[in-house]
């Protein structure tokens, strides 16, 4: 069975899952790097950088579940980049240069429609105007059988969470203040919606915990 999964999604002990004042010099938000400080020196994403070094242990293990079995992902078009409103042209190819470390199909969320894009080591991102439905369809399909990422950002997150359509997340609470951002759990009721607590590890730099849906 194919399931609609979160994986290595970072939020602040207030509890954003990104900083303000997004901008193309802060993808992130002002102070949103500090959430992924416990991923940035781990084995898998070192990999993904094409080093050979990096940490063992509960961070890494996380890091390398996140992208098991893995046939597509679904993306808000603020995790594409920073481009407001229609597209003014199609210069720009997302954050990660011409090889994204996704390597399966992506479908990104936006209102104004673009043409796929094609990219290095099997990458395509395919834009989506029609909805979260939509893209979850789309993105089954081409899953292949396999499980469907869905990578954020916070308001594509909240999107899936009301419709009952995450079946388990992991949320690593990284022991930073933001202060101000994106709130990911604001005005949503995780009990009502059918989720709990299945699994909780800490480690020095992170608290990582899986939150799956019942029924």
């Amino acid at each position: 069975m194919v399931k609609v999964i979160v994986r290595a999604f970072s939020i602040s002990l207030d509890g954003y899952g990104a900083g303000p004042e997004q901008s193309l010099e802060n993808p992130l938000g002002v102070g949103g790097r500090g959430l992924h400080e416990w991923l940035f020196p781990t084995r898998t994403f070192q990999r993904i950088l094409g080093k050979d070094a990096g940490t063992s242990g509960v961070d890494d293990e996380f890091a390398a579940r996140s992208f098991e079995n893995v046939g597509a992902w679904i993306l808000g078009r603020n995790m594409f980049g920073p481009i407001r409103g229609p597209w003014p042209d199609e210069h720009w190819k997302g954050w990660w240069g011409d090889n994204p470390p996704y390597h399966v199909p992506v479908f990104v969320l936006t209102h104004h429609a673009r043409p796929p894009l094609q990219m290095e080591g099997g990458t395509t991102f395919h834009f989506v105007t029609d909805g979260i439905q939509s893209a979850l369809e789309r993105a089954r399909a081409a899953a292949n059988g396999k499980d469907v990422r869905v990578g954020g950002g916070v308001a594509t997150l909240q999107q899936f969470f009301r419709a009952g359509l995450i079946d388990e997340c992991h949320i690593a609470i990284s022991p930073v203040l933001l202060g101000a951002g994106e709130p990911l759990f604001a005005d949503m009721n995780l009990v009502a919606l059918g989720y709990r607590c299945t699994q909780h590890v800490c480690s020095p730099a992170a608290t990582h915990v899986v939150l799956t849906r019942q029924g």
